[in-house]
């Protein structure tokens, strides 16, 4: 069995940003050579996720909305009272999408449906450079 690491860093992200992934995760399938096994795909932070979906500008538009209705940055949040830096709905809507994503790999190829992407959901409030941690294990 065949364990590989890499990371890549991800431009400048802003709030809501949603940047489809899989062209360079399936990049990293293919220089791999892994022809069995998963890849996954792991946000090192607390204020971003990894999410799929139907990489489209209606549901680049909807996931933020919805986001905003289900945990509004208006609310208070403990977060900000313990320090002070207003993203506590940052880091709720974090915990409910998850910082990582694990895909199978079939003949060398990630498994997803036809019109299923991979993303980063930049949560945070504030523009950050993101370091995405990809593991690929196999044979």
């Amino acid at each position: 069995m065949t364990v590989l690491h890499l990371e890549f860093d991800l431009p400048r992200t802003y709030e809501t940003d949603i940047i489809n992934i899989t062209d360079k995760v399936e990049s990293a399938v293919y220089e791999s050579k892994i022809k069995e096994g998963i890849v996954n795909i792991f946000n090192a932070g607390s204020t971003g996720a990894i999410i799929t979906l139907e990489y489209e500008p209606g549901l680049l538009k909807d996931i933020p909305d919805f986001l905003e209705r289900i945990i509004p940055k208006s609310m208070t949040y403990q977060h900000q009272q313990t320090w002070h830096d207003n993203n506590g709905h940052s880091h709720v809507r974090a915990s409910l999408m998850g910082p990582s994503l694990t895909v199978p790999i079939h003949k060398g190829k990630l498994i997803h449906g036809t019109w299923q992407q991979i993303a980063f959901l930049e949560l945070d409030d504030k523009p950050r450079t993101r370091r995405l941690v990809v593991t690929i294990i196999g044979e």
